[in-house]
C-alpha cells in the first residue's frame, strides 16, 4: 500500500472514530448546553424581577389585600410566581419539579429564589417548561451533527491536498532516480525540488548509492570485455600450436591423446570467452536493431540448426505458430541465440522420449512465444537465480555445463525488452514464457 494511501486511511479512520464519539456524546453535551442555558434565562429573569422590586416596590406585582402574584404564558409554557415565605429559610437553587396550572400537570425547570420586601419574606419561583427546553434539543442536535461533518469533510480533503503537496518530491524521488531509469546506466543527477530536509537527504543518499552501483557495474563491464579479448589472442595461439603438432609425424600417439585432451580444455575456455564478451556486447549496447524477421521463420531456423540433437535422445519437437507476428527493428543474431539457448536447454535437460513444444499466440495485447519441455524441472529454490550468471545450478554441473546460457538469455531479452517468466515443477517440466513488447 502506498503512503499516501496510508496517510488518507489513517486520517479518515481517525476523523470517523470522533465522528463516532462525538455522536455518542452529542446528546449529552447538548442536554447540558440546553439545561446551562436554561438556568442562565431563569437567572436573569430572577435579576430583572428583583431589580423592579427594588425600584417600583413589591405592590408592582402583588396589589392591596393579595397575599401571592401568579402570571403564566397563554401556552404555559413559563410562569412567575410571588408569595409570602412563611418558613423563613434561604433558598436559591434551580431544580426539576411538577406543578399543576389550572387543569394541567407540566414539568418545570424552576428557580426558586428568597428575598425581602416591605419588611416581609416573599418566595419567588420562575419556571420554564421542560417541553420547551427539549424542543430545542433537537433542533441543535441536528445543527451540530451537519457542522462536524462538513468539518470533517473539509479535514479530510485538507489532509489529503496536503499529504499530495508534502509527498510529491519522493513520487519524483521514485519516478526518476528508481522506477523511469535504466539500470545500470542512471545519466545524470538532477537534484529534486523540496524543502523538506529528509527528503533532500534521501534524493543525495540515493543519488550517492547509484554512483557507486553504476561505478561497480561500469568496472565489471570493462573487466569482462578487457578480460575476453586478451584471453581470445593466447587461445587462438594455443590452438594454432596444438594444430600443428598434429602434424608432425614425429609426435608420439600417446602425446597426440595429450593434445587432444588439451585442444577440448581450449574449446571449452573459447566458449566461455566468447560468451562472456556476447553478453558484454550486449549489456554496452554494441548490437544494432536493423532485423525484421517473422517468428515464423526464426523459430525455424533454430529448429534446421538444432534438429540433430533431438535424434540423440529421441525427442518430439512440437512447433505451433498460432498467430506469426513480424518482429521489427530487431537484432536476428542475437534473438537467434536467444531461442536456440531455450531450446538446447530443453533438450540438454529432457528426458528420452520426451516433448519439446514451441507455441506462439496472442495473449490480450501481447504477443508470446511459450517454449515447454518435459525435463527434470527446476527447483522453486533455484527458480530466482537461474539467470545469475554467478550461479552455477546443479542440473548444469550434471550436464558439465558453463551454466551461462540463461544468464545470455536474460541479457539478450533485456536488450529487446522481452519479458521473461517461468514456471517450473520438479520432475514434471518447465516453461519459459517469453512476452514481446507491443510492435
Amino acid at each position: 500500500m502506498k503512503l499516501r494511501t496510508k496517510l488518507t486511511l489513517f486520517n479518515t479512520i481517525s476523523k470517523l472514530v470522533i465522528v463516532t464519539l462525538f455522536v455518542w456524546l452529542l446528546p449529552v453535551l447538548i442536554k447540558n448546553i440546553n439545561v446551562n442555558y436554561t438556568d442562565s434565562r431563569l437567572r436573569k429573569q430572577r435579576d430583572e424581577v428583583l431589580q423592579t422590586v427594588k425600584h417600583q416596590g413589591i405592590r408592582s406585582y402583588i396589589q392591596n389585600g393579595e397575599s401571592d402574584y401568579a402570571a403564566y404564558t397563554p401556552i404555559k409554557d413559563v410562569y412567575v410566581s410571588i408569595e409570602e415565605d412563611t418558613l423563613g429559610e434561604k433558598l436559591d437553587f434551580i431544580k426539576n419539579e411538577v406543578r399543576k396550572v389550572e387543569a394541567d400537570t407540566i414539568a418545570y425547570r424552576i428557580l426558586s429564589h428568597n428575598f425581602t420586601a416591605d419588611k416581609k419574606n416573599y418566595l419567588l419561583e420562575i419556571g420554564i417548561s421542560l417541553d420547551s427546553v427539549n424542543e430545542r434539543t433537537g433542533p441543535l442536535q441536528s445543527i451540530a451533527f451537519i457542522v462536524l461533518v462538513a468539518m470533517i469533510i473539509l479535514t479530510i480533503v485538507a489532509d489529503q491536498l496536503y499529504s499530495d503537496y508534502i509527498l510529491r518530491p519522493l513520487g519524483m524521488i521514485i519516478k526518476t532516480k528508481l522506477v523511469g531509469t535504466k539500470f545500470p546506466n542512471f545519466g545524470s543527477y538532477k537534484q529534486v525540488q523540496t524543502t523538506t530536509n529528509d527528503f533532500q537527504h534521501l534524493d543525495l543518499s540515493i543519488h550517492q548509492m547509484i554512483q557507486t552501483i553504476e561505478s561497480t557495474f561500469q568496472k565489471e563491464r570493462e573487466f569482462i570485455s578487457n578480460a575476453s579479448h586478451e584471453l581470445m589472442t593466447p587461445i587462438s595461439i594455443l590452438q594454432s600450436k596444438i594444430e600443428n603438432m598434429f602434424e608432425e609425424e614425429t609426435v608420439a600417439d600417446e602425446l597426440k591423446v595429450r593434445l587432444l585432451e588439451m585442444q577440448k580444455i581450449l574449446n571449452r575456455l573459447k566458449s566461455i570467452t566468447k560468451t562472456l564478451l556476447l553478453i558484454s556486447q550486449i549489456e554496452n549496447d554494441q548490437f544494432l536493431k536493423e532485423d525484421n524477421i517473422t517468428v515464423s521463420a526464426l523459430l525455424q531456423e533454430v529448429y534446421d540448426e538444432i534438429s540433430i540433437r533431438l535424434q540423440d535422445k529421441n525427442i518430439t519437437f512440437e512447433m505451433a505458430v498460432h498467430d506469426d507476428l513480424t518482429l521489427t527493428k530487431v537484432n536476428k543474431f542475437l534473438l537467434f541465440n536467444l531461442f536456440f539457448n531455450l531450446v538446447n536447454n530443453a533438450i540438454k535437460y529432457n528426458r528420452e522420449n520426451g516433448t519439446i513444444t514451441v507455441e506462439a499466440i496472442k495473449e490480450g495485447n501481447n504477443y508470446v512465444v511459450n517454449i515447454i519441455d518435459t525435463g527434470i524441472g527446476i527447483s522453486t529454490a533455484d527458480l530466482p537465480i537461474i539467470f545469475n550468471r554467478f550461479k552455477k545450478l546443479k542440473q548444469a554441473l550434471q550436464q558439465d555445463s558453463f551454466g551461462l546460457g540463461l544468464p545470455i538469455v536474460k541479457s539478450i531479452a533485456d536488450f529487446h525488452q522481452i519479458k521473461i517468466e517461468v514456471i517450473s515443477e520438479k520432475e514434471v517440466g518447465s516453461m519459459f514464457k517469453l512476452i514481446f513488447p507491443a510492435m
